[in-house]
């Protein structure tokens, strides 16, 4: 590999970010993060008319809806709702659950998360470790006080375990109403809202839609009709859209990134190097003669 072709650069945002934004010669630039810092790096590319591939924030949800098999859903919503603390993009933060299947969907989410394991994930049968720091546990108390100041209700957990370090937190079950400002929020932070709805599985779209981002999203049903709607032009807007599997766990083989304000960008899969490449389009006329376009012919 000759030398320059890789290079680590290591430095705050201001140091070394800003300055390869600003810099002309960085045509391309990827970044994964935050909606906030990523639209700032689009708007700070754009300047110069470089490219940006943006993966950035999700609010993903689950839909139970009332053909769901809670057997195969359930397990699928906690790997999602508390794997890695609830600290990854794809963690699944909201359940839409048709009214039929509330009380029976939270019941077995409780009991579930009453069976896990909180402590140092480097061992054996811990299933939960610490948040990524101090400032994020703060972050996971305050949405916890504004879901109930909102009008949540607590189903189960919340808080800290300050015996067990300080960025230790008993992950969160709140039922929410759809429209509750913090239910639009993306809280890097293991707190689950369960949302109802009734009808039909449009009426969960509807809700499952009315966020800002769209990176991933899952369905859990046995009914076709729902599952086909849900993968429709009508159905899911994440660039992500699952069936009876849950939103946490990419293939590596499939494109990894979202719609709206996720960004647009793809990250791995098939077709994903395309955005790190160039674009040439070449025409070669190995033949004496000179064509011309639409036919025209010059007589000298």
């Amino acid at each position: 590999m000759p030398e320059g072709v890789f290079n680590l650069i290591i430095g705050s945002g201001r140091d070394v970010g800003e300055i390869m934004l600003e810099d002309s010669r960085a045509r391309l630039v990827s970044f994964t993060g935050s909606t906030g810092i990523g639209r700032h790096v689009g708007e700070t590319v754009a300047k110069h008319f470089g490219r940006a591939i943006l993966e950035l924030g999700g609010n993903n949800a689950a839909i139970v809806t009332e053909h769901a098999d809670l057997s195969q859903a359930i397990p699928g919503i906690v790997f999602g709702a508390v794997g890695t603390t609830g600290q990854r993009c794809t963690s699944t933060r909201r359940v839409i659950v048709h009214e039929s299947k509330y009380e029976e969907t939270v019941r077995r989410l409780a009991a579930a998360y009453g069976k896990l394991t909180i402590g140092d994930p480097l061992k054996d049968g811990v299933h939960i470790g610490p948040l990524v720091d101090a400032g994020v546990a703060e972050d996971y108390v305050k949405a916890c006080e504004e879901a109930a100041a909102q009008g949540g209700e607590l189903l189960y957990g919340g808080g800290l375990l300050p015996e067990l370090g300080p960025c230790y937190a008993r992950p969160a079950i709140f039922k929410m109403g759809a429209d509750m400002p913090l239910v639009k929020e993306e809280r890097f932070c293991p707190i689950l809202y369960v949302i109802t709805y009734g009808g039909p599985v449009e009426n969960a779209l509807d809700i499952h839609n009315s966020v800002i981002h769209g990176l991933s999203s899952s369905i859990f049903t046995t009914d076709f009709r729902e599952a086909e709607k849900f993968l429709s032009y009508a159905g899911s807007d994440c660039g992500i859209a699952n069936v009876n599997i849950g939103t946490n766990g990419a293939e590596i083989g499939g494109a990894f990134g979202g719609e709206k304000e996720t960004g647009g960008g793809r990250e791995s899969g098939s077709d994903a190097w395309k955005g790190y490449m160039r674009r040439q389009s070449n025409a070669v006329n190995y033949s004496s003669e000179m064509p011309l376009a639409q036919g025209i012919k010059f007589d000298f």
